[in-house]
C-alpha cells in the first residue's frame, strides 16, 4: 500500500470507509464548514473555516494576516475534516453509545489561487453557503481582494466515513430494562431576521427564500 493510501485508509470500522468521488463529493456538497488542521511552530492547530467545492478541489479563504493562511501558503501539510451529525445512537450500555454521521477527511498541500480564479473561488465559497447570494451583493473591491488570500486543496487524497442505523449492543444486554434506539438530527433554518438598518419594507432576498424552501 502506498503512503497516500495509508493516509486516507479508514482503520477503525473499515467497512464504514468510502473512497469513491461520488460519495465524497455528495457529503462535501451538503455542508460549508470544515476544520483545517496544520502544525504551527511545532504545535498542532485546528481552525474552523468556510469552504467551497469546485470539481476535485476545495477552496478556503482568509485574511492575508491569518496564521493559518500564511502557514498553508508555505506548503505545509494540511488535514481538512468535514462532519455532518445525522443522529444520536443510544445503546443499552454506555460503552456502545455512538452517533450516526457522514464525514470526509482530506490530506494535501494547499496551492495559492491568483488571477481570475481568485474571484471565481470566492463565488464558489459563497454559493456553497447559500446558492445565488453572490449575484445579489456587491462584489469584493480591489482593496478587499488584496487583503484576502484564497487557497486550493486537491481532493485526490480524501476518504469518507459513514455510520447509519441503530445501536449495536452486546447480546447479553438485550434483555436489560433500558430503552435503546437512535434520535435523528437535522439542521434547521429558522425565519430570517431583517437588519435593523433596513426600514423600507424590503422583501427577503430570493436566495434566502430559496434556502428556506429547499432546506
Amino acid at each position: 500500500m502506498s503512503e497516500i493510501d495509508r493516509k486516507i485508509k479508514v482503520i477503525r470500522a473499515p467497512k464504514r470507509g468510502h473512497y469513491d468521488k461520488e460519495t465524497i463529493y455528495r457529503i462535501l456538497d451538503q455542508d460549508f464548514l470544515c476544520h483545517v488542521g496544520f502544525v504551527h511552530e511545532g504545535s498542532p492547530v485546528v481552525i474552523p473555516t468556510l469552504y467551497g467545492r469546485d470539481s476535485n478541489s476545495l477552496y478556503i479563504h482568509g485574511s492575508m494576516a491569518s496564521r493559518m493562511m500564511k502557514n498553508l501558503e508555505k506548503g505545509c501539510e494540511v488535514c481538512i475534516t468535514i462532519t455532518q451529525v445525522d443522529g444520536l445512537v443510544l445503546a443499552r450500555s454506555a460503552f456502545h453509545h455512538s452517533m450516526n454521521y457522514q464525514s470526509v477527511v482530506v490530506f494535501g498541500i494547499a496551492e495559492l489561487v491568483t488571477g481570475k480564479e481568485k474571484m471565481t473561488a470566492l463565488e464558489v465559497i459563497s454559493d456553497q453557503i447559500i446558492a445565488d447570494r453572490w449575484e445579489e451583493v456587491r462584489k469584493p473591491n480591489e482593496k478587499e481582494m488584496k487583503a484576502t488570500m484564497v487557497l486550493k486543496i486537491s481532493l485526490d487524497q480524501a476518504s469518507a466515513k459513514i455510520r447509519t442505523g441503530g445501536p449495536v449492543d452486546e447480546e447479553a444486554d438485550h434483555s436489560l430494562d433500558v430503552w435503546a434506539g437512535h434520535v435523528p438530527v437535522k439542521r434547521q433554518y429558522l425565519a430570517p431576521m431583517t437588519d435593523k438598518l433596513i426600514d423600507d419594507g424590503r422583501k427577503v432576498s430570493p436566495s434566502v427564500q430559496k434556502l428556506l424552501r429547499e432546506k
